[in-house]
């Protein structure tokens, strides 16, 4: 029995209140507002994420030397990140549940230890089966790490700043897209193509010296292990379908097969479009890139602001239409235009990069402690898994419509996540334990 005076204790309550939120004032108080073991897992998730991206780009960055090794087709080419995404759901699914069962932090070094194996794996590939393989087993880490780490910082935030901090986690990716640009443009540059795309993918190895760090330094939220800890149900898929989530998941999965779906038809061949269709050397590939890459970061962190201030509804349905429309008009860019086509870059990044800072939070809002990575493992990442279905039809479509012509496809999936919407209810300002 608490020995505390209630007056006492309403006092401390009210200073820790403050202290919060005179914490969390200024431009990065969401961050001094997590206090030190807050930052640090803040640190673990964003260097994680960051590595995450690099990986997956080591593979839409080389497609062309990729296509031109093995005389590959679009078709085949595009089932390298089919079967990336679709593995992906089943290596997320088992991380959500890993992480509410073994914790955030373990479950967060298992997702990136397997990534970061299988990425230098395919650079052995002798064949495009054997790479085939690779990168789905590679999936099984990818689809995992963001939803821990999004997880392990949103039970660290506080619901006012939840939204900005997470969209500075998923702002991340787009730290990792720029350093493998970066890196895609020292390679090609100093390495034939039958070598190069294979250095690439070894230098995949770095995230293992971000594991070392995380597990001496990186520890879960007390507060959601402890409640973890006294659920029976924890890391129960059998949970998220129960009347009283079956709702939240169905639509949860639609919202992030739609954006996902739009977004990696452009990830996926936009460097293809730009270096095939556009004619641009490795150079001027990686000048365009670093525009729609610079727009993608500022977007993740307005986005990230956004989310607070509108609510994670409206932020999500705003940029799905912007999304929508910055596709269709990069897409039908008339040819020898390519200055305007670097100029529209930045807005494509900008919108279709938004439209994920609200995720971290959201997802984590939407479910209970103990089937918080159950949930949000399995809604993102089969999200992810049907998505694919939509860059593996542009590469289809692409040999009679033209990647640009095809990549109008992608729009169709912004308006999914637009409908999804309506199935789901308005978290702002959730408390998570």
């Amino acid at each position: 029995m608490s020995t505390t005076p209630p007056q006492q204790a309403l006092t401390d309550d009210t200073r820790s209140a403050a202290a919060e939120h005179t914490a969390g004032d200024g431009a990065f108080g969401w961050l001094r507002a997590l206090g030190p073991r807050g930052r640090r897992a803040f640190a673990g998730a964003f260097g994680g994420y960051a590595l995450d991206s690099y990986d997956y780009f080591t593979l839409p960055l080389s497609m062309v030397a990729l296509s031109a090794y093995f005389g590959l087709s679009s078709g085949q080419t595009g089932l390298f990140t089919t079967v990336t995404l679709v593995v992906s759901a089943i290596g997320g699914a088992l991380a959500g549940v890993l992480a509410d069962r073994i914790g955030r932090v373990k479950a967060l070094m298992l997702t990136v230890i397997t990534y970061a194996v299988f990425t230098v794996a395919c650079g052995f590939a002798p064949n495009y089966e054997t790479l085939l393989v690779f990168r789905a087993l590679q999936g099984l880490g990818f689809g995992g790490e963001w939803a821990v780490g999004a997880i392990l910082v949103a039970e660290y935030a506080s619901a006012r700043h939840r939204g900005r901090t997470l969209g500075a986690i998923q702002s991340s990716w787009a730290v990792g897209w720029g350093l493998a640009a970066i890196v895609y443009t020292v390679v090609f540059t100093l390495a034939g193509d039958d070598l190069a795309w294979r250095i690439m993918f070894w230098t995949g190895a770095l995230p293992a010296l971000l594991v070392i760090w995380v597990r001496r330094s990186v520890h879960d939220a007390p507060e959601a292990a402890a409640a973890r800890e006294q659920s029976a149900e924890k890391g129960s898929f059998t949970a998220i379908f129960k009347p009283d989530l079956l709702r939240t998941t169905i639509f949860a999965g639609l919202l992030s097969t739609g954006v996902q779906g739009g977004y990696y038809t452009l990830a996926t061949w936009v460097p293809t479009y730009l270096k095939s269709e556009r004619d641009l050397s490795v150079v001027g590939t990686g000048g365009y890139l670093t525009f729609l890459i610079s727009g993608a970061f500022i977007g993740y962190l307005t986005g990230g602001y956004l989310t607070d201030k509108l609510g994670r509804r409206r932020n999500i349905w705003l940029f799905a239409l912007l999304s929508a429309i910055c596709i269709l008009a990069y897409a039908n860019i008339p040819s020898g235009a390519n200055t305007l086509l670097l100029v529209l870059g930045f807005p494509l990044g900008f919108c279709m990069s938004a439209i994920f800072s609200g995720f971290g939070s959201y997802l984590s809002e939407l479910y209970p402690t103990a089937v918080r990575g159950t949930g949000q493992g399995f809604t993102y990442n089969t999200g992810r898994a049907v998505g694919a279905v939509f860059p593996t039809t542009v590469g289809f479509l692409a040999d009679s419509w033209g990647v640009g012509g095809a990549l109008v496809f992608g729009a169709i999936g912004y308006g999914i996540a637009a409908l999804a919407l309506l199935g789901l209810p308005e978290t702002r300002g959730k408390e998570l334990t």
